[in-house]
């Protein structure tokens, strides 16, 4: 399998849309999808720019706080 995290399956972004909400039973107004295609593209946006962004080894994770 060498899908590309970079482009939407097959059929495009809105039959990903399509299959998303199927899959998670999610009802679905048509009218709906180009908001959520244009919101999932700013986030695969934002998304790229964070996974680019390089780290130096030294760096160390951020601790997990408990209450």
């Amino acid at each position: 399998m060498s899908e590309s995290n970079d482009t939407p399956p097959d059929g495009g972004l809105d039959a990903y849309i399509a299959a998303a909400a199927r899959l998670l039973a999610i009802p679905l107004d048509p009218a709906w999808i180009g908001a959520i295609g244009s919101n999932l593209t700013v986030l695969h946006a934002a998304a790229t720019q964070v996974g680019d962004f390089a780290l130096p080894d030294e760096a160390e994770a951020a601790p997990v706080y408990t209450a």
